[in-house]
């Protein structure tokens, strides 16, 4: 089949990338030239397990383009792919989404389906085939499908081809047969990949329910932790007798300092918004919305507690990026302590192995703000990270931190005093160090 997908994120090239490797002929398109120059050139813009790799394999039936109207005008399906990042007031921003749709409209010469794998608010498939058969040539009939997304990021590639399952929304046998066709060949040997057939508003649903599900796991478990803290209980001991409990299960069970990420926090507080449109009060949701915001900075206060005084400390950071496998800051835990411990006049040393230049990008206004007592340096390794701190905090638990030497910390540091946010670290080990984790 003849592909066209918008936008390049990880939603738009990780589906077209593994849609040109089941067979298909796929042109990605992009309004940013740069981009569009190193896809061409077999550089993902976006680091991403594997995902290079699939590129260079699939050349043949990959096309990276900035010319819409041709990589529209004649595709059997056009799948969008583009963000919807939060409003100030929670509801999700359609612009990109009603963008691309203009573009489509404008373009089409033909009958397609169009496949929208944004992360919308139920009822936004509707608004969009009636916008979209308003607007097209005289004659031409589009069909419009949820097919919401559920890769991770770190794992995007392996999520979309061995998926838990794909997820469907139509309203009409057209747009269903397509659809069925587009993905036959991951439903088959070697990946098996269940198919669930919707109406397009439970699709929209299903989405938002099962992310704001399992933000809800994730906060409940970062509040027993903070609870098992003061009593004295063990949090990684806690969820293990609770993850024998099928009901319960064992995912998203590891307590933290939080989520982040592209999805989590603009899901639930857009489910929440609809919620409070349609006159129902998440209230599950907006709790699980505070809880979060709280668990950010839980380990910076514990810092704070400890030192009394941080203006003029030197203190790591280890980990930028909001989960390993990734480059994403958006809404990562670094951001919100870096830019507490710059207010407090922090001297920072950052690590990451893969983040910081987009770090650097994303808290620019900030580092160049007139206002800042602290300032922050970059390192490529951990030791000269380390060195001569007064504390260390992660973040991030990438493999380089879990598996660092933790006799280092006593060995390079002024005081060897770790913050552990994400529980890297058995307490047996830590017992020569100044140690603090979530929930032990």
């Amino acid at each position: 089949m003849k592909v066209a997908v918008a936008g390049t994120g990880y939603v738009g090239l990780v589906t077209g990338v593994a849609l040109a490797h089941v067979g298909h002929n796929v042109t990605c398109v992009d309004v940013d030239k740069e981009k569009i120059e190193k896809m061409r050139n077999g550089i993902s813009p976006i680091y991403e397990k594997d995902l290079e790799e699939l590129m260079r394999k699939n050349k043949e039936r990959l096309e990276y383009t900035l010319d819409y109207k041709n990589a529209y005008k004649d595709s059997d399906v056009i799948i969008i792919g583009v963000g919807t990042p939060e409003r100030q007031d929670g509801s999700a921003n359609l612009d990109y989404v009603y963008s691309v749709c203009e573009q489509i409209a404008e373009s089409l010469e033909k009958n397609c389906v169009v496949v929208l794998k944004s992360t919308v608010p139920i009822g936004t498939n509707d608004e969009i085939e009636k916008k979209l058969n308003r607007e097209v040539k005289e004659g031409i009939k589009v069909y419009v499908v949820s097919n919401p997304e559920f890769l991770s990021q770190g794992t995007a590639v392996h999520d979309t081809l061995y998926a838990t399952r794909i997820v469907v929304g139509t309203e009409d046998k057209y747009a269903e047969d397509v659809m069925a066709k587009l993905y036959e060949p991951l439903t088959k040997e070697p990946y098996n990949v269940p198919y669930l057939h919707t109406s397009r508003r439970s699709a929209e649903m299903i989405k938002y329910a099962s992310n704001d599900f399992l933000a809800l796991k994730i906060s409940y478990i970062n509040e027993i932790a903070n609870l098992c803290k003061k009593l004295g209980a063990n949090i990684e001991e806690v969820t293990k007798g609770m993850g024998y409990d099928s009901r319960i299960g064992n995912k998203f069970l590891k307590a933290g300092i939080g989520y982040g990420g592209s999805c989590f926090p603009k899901d639930t507080k857009a489910l929440h918004w609809l919620g409070q449109v349609e006159g129902i009060e998440l209230e599950t949701i907006q709790a699980c919305i505070s809880v979060n915001k709280k668990q950010k900075l839980i380990m910076f206060y514990e810092l704070l507690e400890d030192l009394k005084i941080l203006e003029g400390k030197t203190i790591a950071v280890l980990g930028l990026a909001f989960k390993p496998g990734t480059d994403d800051l958006r809404d990562a835990p670094s951001i919100d302590n870096i830019s507490m411990l710059l207010d407090y006049g922090v001297n920072i040393k950052a690590y990451d192995p893969v983040a910081i230049e987009n770090f650097k990008r994303k808290i620019k206004f900030k580092l160049e703000s007139d206002e800042i007592i602290g300032k922050i340096a970059f390192f490529d390794n951990i030791d000269d990270a380390i060195k001569d701190t007064d504390a260390v905090m992660i973040m991030t638990e990438w493999p380089e931190i879990v598996n660092y030497d933790i006799k280092q910390y006593k060995k390079l540091m002024k005081t060897p005093r770790v913050y552990d946010g994400r529980n890297c670290y058995k307490l047996e080990d830590t017992k020569d160090i100044i140690y603090s984790s979530i929930g032990r």
